[in-house]
């Protein structure tokens, strides 16, 4: 059977480029990886693009196939490209996240390279005082730290491991149906770290870390807000072959007020007044989150009247800049009253209340 043209078959034009081509065999690979994919032709359509990626990429094998077309390999033993020897490992690495081998198989691990620890969330609650204002807190966390006993090594005496030759992953060449595949697997003498020790650590059975369980004292700045986040950096777990220990991330949750109600840096309090304060203006004592004030009401107010008092709200947590507080006034209603409050308020209808032109709309529409 003939061949498909490479070009046609990661679909890209002659005069792609080499990102063009890399992206298009990306998205084949993704969707035809024997590992991955469940169509019953996957297989030899992902072995179509890998073939077809391992010569468009390589510009000298470009241009002999531009050339002379699949005849510029029809040499090897296979019948076209060999590509046993092509190392795919950065593509599949950095498509599957890491571990893909080009054909059927993990690669394994990362080897003895440094890696940086695991980040730990720890969830922080807070009076709405301790948010405001800021705080100090203790917490209280469990996690995987270097082993004192071995420095974080896994051993003493330490060597290197004489199977992979310190590079903790192993290749071996596959035959297939396909041709011939590399594949990395982790070194299963080393478990990919690419040491050995003459006496394995007893306290953390080699692996170089222990679980400790500590406690953190933190600085909350004043601000912070219920989904906020603090990073308190290289406290996290530790790093592995000697990588940088991971971070901590503080995230808040904020209980809520019984009189304030917090949006953003501002601060609401919902006032009520009586009938009377409304109807006549007074003068209310008001608390804030830094003490009380006095707040002039004027006659006339209405449930819903707002009023700003500038700089009384919360301090933003990125700066020194405060926000507003605002008092929502509402009217209560009275639902029981006395005898002598009832025959006040009778009195007080039959003086011409109803008279203000909202009123009139209602009974012109009515005549």
């Amino acid at each position: 059977m003939d061949k498909k043209d490479y070009y046609e078959v990661l679909g890209v034009s002659k005069d792609a480029s080499a990102s063009e081509i890399k992206s298009a065999f990306r998205k084949l690979a993704k969707k035809y990886h024997p590992d991955v994919s469940k169509e019953p032709d996957a297989a030899e359509k992902f072995k179509e693009a890998q073939e077809a990626y391992a010569v468009l990429s390589d510009e000298e094998k470009r241009r002999q196939y531009d050339q002379f077309g699949h005849a510029a390999f029809n040499n090897n033993g296979a019948g076209g490209y060999d590509f046993s020897g092509f190392d795919f490992s950065d593509i599949f690495s950095d498509l599957f996240g890491g571990g893909f081998s080009s054909f059927g198989g993990f690669s394994g691990s990362r080897g003895s390279r440094a890696q940086k620890g695991r980040d730990t969330v720890v969830r922080v609650d807070l009076d709405f005082d301790e948010a405001v204002f800021g705080t100090k807190k203790t917490i209280n966390l469990t996690l995987n730290e270097s082993c004192d006993s071995c420095d974080g090594q896994g051993g003493h005496g330490v060597t290197t491991c004489d199977k992979c030759h310190g590079s903790g992953t192993v290749t071996t060449e596959q035959h297939t149906l396909f041709g011939a595949f590399m594949t990395k697997t982790t070194c299963d003498k080393c478990g990919g770290s690419g040491k050995s020790y003459e006496h394995e650590c007893k306290t953390c059975r080699g692996t170089g870390r222990i679980k400790k369980n500590k406690d953190i004292e933190v600085t909350v700045p004043a601000g912070v807000d219920t989904g906020n986040q603090l990073r308190i950096s290289g406290k996290g777990e530790a790093g592995i072959n000697g990588g940088p220990n991971g971070d901590i991330y503080l995230e808040f949750y904020v209980k809520k007020h019984p009189l304030f109600e917090r949006a953003g840096n501002d601060i609401y309090l919902e006032l009520p007044i009586t009938v009377a304060e409304a109807a006549l203006g007074c003068k209310k004592r008001v608390p804030t989150l830094t003490g009380e004030i006095t707040l002039s009401i004027p006659a006339g107010s209405e449930s819903n009247d707002k009023h700003r008092v500038r700089g009384k709200g919360v301090e933003d947590v990125n700066s020194y800049r405060k926000g507003d507080m605002y008092i929502i006034l509402k009217v209560i209603i009275p639902k029981k009253l006395s005898r002598e409050q009832k025959k006040l308020f009778e009195q007080l209808s039959k003086t011409g209340l109803d008279s203000g032109k909202e009123f009139k709309k209602i009974e012109d529409y009515l005549k």
